[in-house]
């Protein structure tokens, strides 16, 4: 179950840490997103239902007097699950309103035992990153230019048309580290989901920097469907570990 709960962890961060965009092919900033945008999706292992997540859009907020997006993440178990090892998550994540950098990041984790009250500040003067867990400040860390949190980086993402580039990167950070996440584009494809069939396109994202049952898989892969429209919206991830198939799929688009 240990295993299962750092795959958990890592799809909930996900559909998060693997999210990527190209610095260099920037389009202008016109957002396929909007305050009032929820997507549901429910996890699956192999075949057996292992609990849901959520990513929503909240209205604007300020953030040091700037307006910001504001976007958040919720995951958790079913009652199943629950008996075995209980997960309830909540990330809640802010990004300029230019969607060019992450200015705040927050993360409350409760899987079994195990419990973090994480805060990430950011000090864009300096370039530097702060990550702290229960108040605990940890030492700050130097931040790549226009660096995302996982979460706001899910988002920035959708800025981009996967039909006009073949790979993408950027920066992401989560206070204890900054690195470049990598994906490319593989084809384009018809998609079936709970919420319906979808033109999509795959992608495969670089797995290297992913930690958990990702890092202890010798074979493991990792693919995202995401709409081949103008909102780009992830229908589907899929990937297979050493623990077996994993599966996330969109259920609603609210």
């Amino acid at each position: 179950m240990m295993k299962f709960k750092l795959y958990l962890l890592s799809v909930c961060c996900l559909i998060f840490l693997i999210s990527i965009n190209n610095l260099s092919a920037k389009e202008d900033v016109i957002t396929p997103f909007k305050p009032g945008e929820k997507l549901i999706y429910r996890i699956k292992w192999s075949f057996i239902p292992a609990g849901h997540s959520s990513l929503e859009i909240m209205p604007f907020k300020y953030i040091n007097g700037k307006r910001s997006y504001h976007f958040k993440m919720l995951a958790q178990t079913n009652s199943v699950i629950d008996k075995i090892y209980k997960v309830r998550d909540e990330i809640n994540a802010y990004a300029s309103f230019d969607m060019d950098r992450s200015v705040h990041y927050v993360k409350k984790v409760r899987e079994g035992k195990n419990k973090r009250d994480v805060v990430v500040t950011f000090d864009w003067e300096k370039n530097k990153a702060q990550y702290s867990n229960f108040g605990k400040k940890f030492k700050a860390i130097a931040l790549l230019p226009g660096a995302f949190d996982p979460l706001s980086a899910f988002f920035y993402f959708r800025l981009f048309d996967p039909a006009k580039i073949s790979e993408i990167n950027v920066p992401v950070t989560d206070g204890k580290k900054c690195i470049v996440g990598k994906a490319r584009r593989i084809k384009r494809v018809k998609k079936k989901v709970k919420a319906g069939e979808f033109d999509t396109f795959l992608v495969e994202p670089e797995l290297k920097h992913i930690k958990g049952v990702f890092e202890k898989s010798k074979d493991a892969t990792l693919q995202i469907w995401v709409t081949a429209d103008e909102r780009r919206i992830p229908v589907m991830l899929r990937s297979k570990v050493i623990v077996g198939s994993f599966y996330v799929e969109l259920v609603s688009i609210n």
